[in-house]
């Protein structure tokens, strides 16, 4: 398979002729098409496919035939290794390839894409190949005359249903553990980001995955994910995405076959920073976790909670922080900030700007909209000071670059507004008091907690949340495995 260069994709988005289509074994859709459009530019870089409930049905066929047949979910934990070994390998020499597929489709910065998403993705795949193979069962203390084996089996077929903030990041934290495990998996990416998914899809089967455990349906959510989520002969779907896309597919289980849900969906993570942290520095973390990936992330550190006596003095820090944060087209390896990746989101975005200063918020950076640039779906990065608990901006998850500030002056006020909202997926704080810092990580709903820095942690290490951020599982991990696995009990006896 050719690997192609950034300027190579660059250049075929601008000829229209980036594609990314159902790969399911033995089945032709109807063949429908939608314009795919590029946020950079608003442009039209190619099409994908619309899928249908027919091809998702297809799908489901291929995939369940294939767990059946055992010609991957019976191969050896040491044969899938060795698969998805190359698999890693091949995504490896097209790294520049697919980290440029995920610039041109999502408006996300090559650089970021080349240095952080697709170094990740490769890493995860590479660490679940290694893992499969010393996840093992266990043996209960029976009595004489018994013996009660505990083991994993993989549970079947899995609708891996993709955001399109991180395409091929999630793509990874999804298919890797699930394949790796043994189970046929059917892949459903974001209709606005669908070319990576098919681009490692291919990869796959040229490493040798069979085609019926690794199917592809592109289309519209309200089609194919309203289809994979009702469908009778799928054994879990995990999605991540919006809180309310999240409940349809509770509905779809419900009124199908109580298919396991794994959710991950969303968050509005809080910043505490206490009057004793250290703050040389503290502004590359802050701005990391507020503004990386445009705020496009569901861990977003989008409410910064800060002591009322260090307020100032963090403001201008992050003033000047951002003063070195290039708004630009996400092709130019020095922008940082790119646009919003459509329209309906740059105008959901657009509208907490005006509803923070009507609710008495006040703008101490940014708030501009760079709508000579490109799109036109460019937000500058922008901080609101005096926010309050009842205001959209503390309560509601902009997915944006908009960080809201708020005072605190004790540690249990800290806590109640970083617990104030109904997500709980990660949070980060600053103290320089290890007591401290084990109190409040403690108290803090959420999933991921960070002290003296930003992080989402690494591939070692679950992530998920608490509350309307998710349930059902992890994604990372050796937890990551157990979405994906059902435990069976066997009993010899005499």
């Amino acid at each position: 398979m050719a690997i192609l260069s950034k300027e190579e994709v660059f250049a075929a988005a601008e000829a229209e002729k980036l594609w990314a289509g159902n790969l399911i074994p033995g089945h032709q859709g109807e063949g429908k098409r939608l314009p795919n459009v590029s946020p950079i530019n608003n442009k039209r870089i190619g099409d994908i496919e619309a899928g249908t409930a027919a091809d998702i049905d297809a799908a489901v066929k291929a995939a369940r035939s294939s767990f059946v047949s055992g010609e991957w979910s019976r191969l050896s934990p040491g044969e899938r290794k060795a698969v998805v070994l190359r698999w890693a390998e091949l995504m490896e020499e097209h790294a520049e390839e697919l980290a440029a597929l995920d610039c041109v489709d999502a408006g996300k910065p090559i650089t970021e894409c080349l240095n952080t998403d697709m170094p990740a993705t490769i890493d995860t795949f590479r660490w679940y190949a290694e893992a499969v193979d010393k996840v093992f069962g266990k043996i209960s203390p029976t009595g004489p005359g018994a013996l009660g084996l505990i083991v994993s089996e993989p549970i079947g077929v899995v609708g891996a249903v993709l955001p399109w903030n991180f395409p091929a990041q999630m793509y990874a934290w999804k298919v890797a553990p699930a394949l790796a495990a043994g189970n046929s998996v059917i892949v459903k990416p974001a209709e606005l980001t669908s070319l990576s998914a098919y681009r490692m899809t291919e990869l796959a089967y040229e490493a040798g995955v069979p085609r019926g455990a690794l199917t592809l349906v592109t289309g519209l959510g309200e089609e194919v994910g309203k289809a994979l989520g009702l469908h009778p002969d799928v054994d879990v779907v995990s999605f991540t995405g919006s809180t309310e896309v999240g409940r349809l597919f509770l509905k779809y289980s419900a009124e199908s076959n109580l298919k396991e849900i794994v959710l991950e969906c969303g968050g509005k993570s809080p910043q505490v920073i206490f009057e004793d942290a250290e703050l040389d520095g503290i502004e590359n973390h802050v701005l990391a976790a507020a503004f990386w990936n445009m705020g496009e992330n569901c861990s977003c550190g989008s409410r910064l909670i800060v002591h009322s006596s260090i307020k100032d003095a963090v403001l201008e820090r992050l003033k000047a922080g951002l003063g070195k944060w290039k708004v630009g087209l996400p092709t130019d390896p020095e922008t940082q900030i790119g646009p919003m990746v459509e329209k309906a989101h740059f105008d959901k975005v657009s509208s907490f700007l005006e509803d923070a200063k009507k609710q008495g918020a006040t703008l101490v950076y940014g708030g501009r909209i760079h709508d000579t640039l490109g799109s036109g779906w460019y937000v500058e990065p922008t901080i609101f000071d005096n926010v309050k608990p009842e205001h959209r901006l503390f309560q509601e998850e902009v997915f944006g670059p908009i960080l809201a500030v708020t005072t605190f002056d004790t540690e249990e006020e800290a806590i109640a507004l970083a617990n104030n909202s109904t997500y709980g997926l990660a949070a980060s704080l600053y103290t320089s008091s290890l007591k401290r810092a084990q109190r409040v990580a403690a108290a803090i709903q959420a999933g991921t907690v960070s002290v003296n820095g930003f992080s989402e942690g690494d591939i070692t290490t679950p992530f998920g949340g608490y509350k309307q951020s998710g349930f059902g599982g992890r994604d990372n991990g050796l937890e990551a495995f157990n979405q994906y696995l059902q435990l069976k009990t066997i009993w010899y006896m005499n």
